[in-house]
């Protein structure tokens, strides 16, 4: 009983990364139109990846929880890997932008 809650719990996580991903959308269409200027890379960064991140929370648990056919289940973990994968690339754009040297003039 507990480790349902538990996997449950794990999906739960995965719609709220979902939804704070659509919220932080949102907020930044509602600033962009007030005049300020968008920042390219935190969009990208506030944007894609808690969405992709929580889209691989519910893909990893939710055919499990529903006892998919076993195809299903490893056709969504491949979606899971592809998914995993272009949180990484995100993730080490972010850090390469992040790190560069700075010019100081």
């Amino acid at each position: 009983m507990m480790l349902r809650f538990m996997d449950w719990s794990v999906v739960v996580m995965g719609c709220a990364l979902v939804l704070g991903s659509l919220g932080s959308r949102w907020w930044e269409r509602a600033r962009t139109s007030k005049g300020d200027e968008p920042d390219p890379g935190m969009r990208y960064l506030l944007a894609w990846l808690p969405l992709l991140m929580g889209l691989g929370m519910i893909g990893a648990k939710v055919p499990g929880l529903l006892h998919a056919p076993h195809p299903v289940v490893e056709i969504v973990d491949a979606l899971d890997f592809a998914l995993a994968v272009t949180v990484l690339i995100f993730a080490i754009r972010a850090g390469r932008r992040f790190f560069r040297p700075r010019s100081t003039t």
